[in-house]
């Protein structure tokens, strides 16, 4: 499948790339390819078929990497993405699938406040309105203000709320989110839940927490960065979750270049 590797053939229109330097194509296997993608993100790349194999093999990687660390099948069912992506852009888009699975009311998102910008500006640049809800403090620790969101989530019509945007790891003295209490009333008040989770592939207490909110409430989906997870030297961000249509969603939406593709555990 791996066509670059015969330098004999030259196939007209072909998209995988070819190294004019040994030092590169020792360093990644042979396997590159060109710049360029116009259609679905999952879908295979007949002139690419090297790239596609790659990228399925890379989905296949990130998830058993993501269940060692402790996320749980269940939690990942849905499948799994891997974006070229910054995690507040990828934030970005799978806001803008959502969206257009809810009601044209839905446009506040509720956001235990972090002290980092990119996750409110990613709130911001989907269009949405994000509804900022204070933290309180308990001992020396920040924590979620559970009473307050199950106060607004009973006191607003649903309709109006386009998710929870909880967040597993942030700057001390904050502390994960209290995503199992907060995946418990999503479920009840039937509102979709996000999870910000930039950091948490390396901490089995994150991804546990992740697979806890998805076996007793709801959440939908959950975005970690490559970079701070996987020490890429190029950043993106990985996308998984229960949540399939949302998944699929978001790799119909994505527009521009890319060389990823989607693959569920259902085939592992």
């Amino acid at each position: 499948m791996d066509s670059n590797n015969f330098g004999s053939n030259v196939g007209m229109g072909e998209r995988e790339a070819r190294f004019a330097s040994r030092i590169v194509e020792q360093r990644h296997f042979r396997m590159g390819h060109g710049v360029g993608r116009s259609g679905e993100l999952a879908a295979v790349q007949p002139k690419a078929a090297g790239s596609s194999l790659m990228g399925r093999l890379t989905e296949y990687f990130v998830l058993e990497a993501m269940h060692m660390a402790g996320a749980s099948k269940p939690a990942t069912s849905g499948g799994c993405i891997v974006l070229p992506l910054a995690t507040g852009m990828s934030l970005t888009i799978v806001l803008l699938a959502l969206r257009q699975s809810r009601p044209a009311s839905a446009t506040r998102v509720l956001w235990p406040r972090i002290d980092q910008k990119s996750c409110f500006k990613a709130i911001v640049a989907a269009g949405l309105v994000p509804v900022v809800v204070p933290n309180i403090l308990k001992g020396d620790e920040v924590t979620t203000d559970l009473d307050w969101i199950a106060n607004y989530l009973r006191d607003n019509d649903p309709a109006s709320i386009l998710c929870v945007c909880t967040t597993t790891s942030c700057f001390a003295p904050r502390i994960p989110d209290r995503l199992v209490d907060v995946a418990r009333l999503c479920k009840e008040s039937d509102v979709p839940h996000i999870v910000n989770n930039a950091y948490g592939i390396q901490s089995t207490k994150c991804m546990h927490l992740i697979s806890e909110a998805a076996r007793v409430g709801r959440l939908d989906a959950f975005i970690q960065s490559t970079d701070k997870n996987f020490l890429v030297p190029v950043g993106g961000a990985i996308l998984s979750g229960p949540n399939s249509k949302l998944i699929q969603s978001v790799s119909k939406l994505y527009p521009g270049i890319n060389k990823f593709l989607l693959c569920s555990t259902d085939t592992l």
